[in-house]
């Protein structure tokens, strides 16, 4: 239980951790801090200009409100007492309104917006009334800011102004729309400039994943900004230096593999005439060895900028149980087993020598081999040659795939290496555009599994 516990806390820790390190993309990431970044801008320059614009709004009604009372409470002074109650709804605004009465009682406002309204309210009357004795001003208890003033005119008869401030003006339904949209656009405007920067960058990755061994990548375009056009240009360079030294490889390898031929036929043919038959057995088995390894010599050097044979639409199952069948019909101890099912599109003599050399190899070191074919939980087709020999240890494992290392306690005259059989796999491998692994089996041996592209 605790191991199943720990477990589903890891696989729930796991998004959890990926949420926390951000996008993996480097446009993504640069789209996410750019339209943060404006959004959080935007929104701070929308908090201070209406904080401003309240202020501004709030300055101006004070100055408004004073000359409104004073207006107000004169007309209402030299009003007849019997027509005052007429002009009361007249005279009201949205804020505040006049009632005749003494209101209520309560403590001197506290809140800065009330304190600011009532000052200039007091100034107001008292102008108004063009009397010394200050009005009295008292808030109201309740959720909201709402305070009285208190005065009395002329006649004593008892005048109430309540107000209730407000805040700067309401905002306009459209301006929430507008701010909406106008992010929009800047995030629109982002995401392009992101995906023109980047653009460059995907296509180079693009063409250096599809540089495969027979470096035949599309050529990248050599236009746009400075920095993109020289970099365009740097790769193609790099990827024609790469082409040339690659060739002369192939050439000198081929070369000299093809050169040696000659003179090892003419050895036979003097070991052939030979009357020391001991020491004739063993030139003739050096020589055996020579010409073996001029063979794949030529066949590695061929195979450097992968193969020049199509794909094609192939039957596997037949293709590998016809090899299983020519080594069985040779002596060799070779099972197969499994079944991959369905057709794929692969080149087949390339295909059909990959697992020759992988036979070959567990033949070798092991005397028999074992061919396992099927599809893995992605669908892909799986070849796994597998065999009971000494194995590779686990630091030589991706060793062997150079070419000429041999390992000294798998590889040695009896056995014929040339230390080239699986650096020709691999290349043709490569060539395919699938991937070829080693690994170590329980209880000794070796698995060599090729995994193909989906077709």
């Amino acid at each position: 239980m605790s191991t199943l516990s720990t477990a589903s806390t890891t696989a729930a820790a796991a998004p959890a951790a990926a949420l926390l390190r951000g996008p993996r993309t480097l446009f993504a990431r640069l789209a996410l801090i750019l339209v943060v970044g404006l959004a959080l801008a935007q929104t701070f320059s929308f908090l201070l200009t209406m904080h401003e614009r309240d202020d501004s709004m709030t300055h101006m009604m004070v100055g408004y409100v004073e000359r409104e009372v004073a207006t107000s409470v004169a007309l209402l002074d030299h009003l007849p007492p019997d027509e005052r109650a007429q002009w009361l709804p007249r005279l009201a605004r949205r804020s505040y309104s006049f009632v005749l009465g003494p209101g209520e009682s309560g403590t001197p406002p506290a809140a800065p917006l009330s304190a600011r309204f009532a000052q200039s309210m007091v100034a107001g009357a008292a102008a108004g009334l063009g009397t010394h004795v200050p009005p009295t001003v008292n808030a109201v208890p309740g959720g909201k800011e709402h305070f009285q003033v208190h005065l009395k005119l002329s006649d004593g008869t008892p005048l109430t102004i309540d107000m209730r401030p407000m805040v700067g003006m309401p905002l306009s339904d459209w301006l929430p729309l507008v701010l909406l949209l106008q992010l929009v656009v800047l995030g629109a405007c982002c995401w392009l400039a992101v995906r023109i920067a980047t653009g460059p960058l995907k296509q180079l990755a693009r063409a250096a994943d599809t540089l495969g061994p027979d470096l035949k990548a599309s050529r990248l375009p050599e236009s746009g900004p400075e920095e993109v056009a020289h970099a365009a240009k740097a790769f193609n360079a790099m990827q024609d230096r790469v082409a040339m030294y690659m060739t002369q490889r192939m050439q000198i390898l081929a070369a000299i593999t093809h050169d040696l031929q000659t003179p090892i036929t003419r050895m036979r043919l003097r070991v052939d005439t030979m009357d020391d038959d001991a020491t004739g057995a063993r030139l003739r088995q050096d020589l055996q060895e020579m010409e073996s390894l001029v063979k794949e010599g030529v066949t590695y050097a061929r195979t450097l900028h992968g193969t020049q044979e199509a794909p094609r639409r192939i039957d596997p199952d037949a293709l590998f149980e016809s090899i299983a069948d020519d080594y069985r019909d040779a002596g060799q101890d070779v099972t197969l087993r499994g079944s991959i099912g369905g057709a794929l599109m692969a080149p087949p003599q390339a295909l059909k020598r990959v697992v020759g050399n992988l036979v070959d190899n567990a033949l070798k070191y092991s005397g028999a081999a074992e061919i396992e074919t099927g599809r893995q939980d992605d669908g892909r087709a799986f070849i796994a040659v597998l065999d009971r020999g000494p194995g590779i240890p686990e630091e030589s494992l991706a060793a062997v795939f150079e070419p000429f290392v041999r390992l000294e306690e798998s590889r040695n005259r009896q056995t014929g290496g040339t230390g080239l059989g699986l650096a020709i796999a691999r290349q043709l491998t490569l060539a395919m555009d699938a991937s070829l692994t080693l690994h170590r089996r329980e209880g000794g041996g070796l698995e060599a599994r090729l995994v193909l592209k989906p077709a």
